[in-house]
């Protein structure tokens, strides 16, 4: 069977979906606890709340405690450009998912270098030593999903990363 050109996002809407109703029903929030019982309004959609820029390599936050209302869970579109190699690995605090939707990221995970293709899932459990690459001859644009959330902070405040002018 010949793959849809649309499956790989439909996918990714399912994972996310999944994603997000498992921590709800985690911190039991359901649409009448969480806007209701809080008292904390938030956008039920977003475009990107704020870019983080390293050089040539960004992440549009999608989701994040400024729409979100909490920081139990971030998520990121990632851009990596052709020939992209970070030096050093790096650990995080949180559990760290990849979908790549574009190109073939090199995700090496405490020494164990992985070739994730469009269409698939990479995970980085807390603590785990990481380092990415591009693979391909063509740049790598990914879905990130940090639980919980404020690794984009983390990566602002020791990472190195600015935000980028709004536009």
């Amino acid at each position: 069977m010949k793959n849809h050109p649309l499956l790989p996002r439909f996918c990714l809407a399912i994972i996310l979906s999944l994603s997000i109703s498992m921590e709800c029903l985690a911190h039991g929030d359901t649409d009448e606890t969480s806007a209701a019982g809080s008292g904390a309004a938030y956008p039920a959609a977003s475009s990107g709340t704020r870019t983080l820029v390293q050089g040539p390599v960004w992440i549009k936050m999608l989701a994040d405690a400024s729409n979100l209302g909490r920081d139990d869970i971030e998520v990121g579109e990632l851009f990596l450009p052709v020939a992209y190699g970070e030096g050093a690995a790096h650990a995080h605090g949180s559990l760290e998912i990849f979908y790549v939707i574009e190109g073939v990221l090199g995700h090496e995970v405490n020494g164990h270098l992985h070739r994730l293709e469009a269409g698939m899932l990479g995970f980085v459990k807390p603590g785990d030593n990481v380092r990415h690459s591009v693979l391909s001859d063509t740049d790598v644009r990914a879905v990130v999903i940090w639980m919980p959330g404020g690794e984009s902070q983390t990566l602002l405040d020791h990472a190195g990363f600015t935000l980028a002018p709004a536009n």
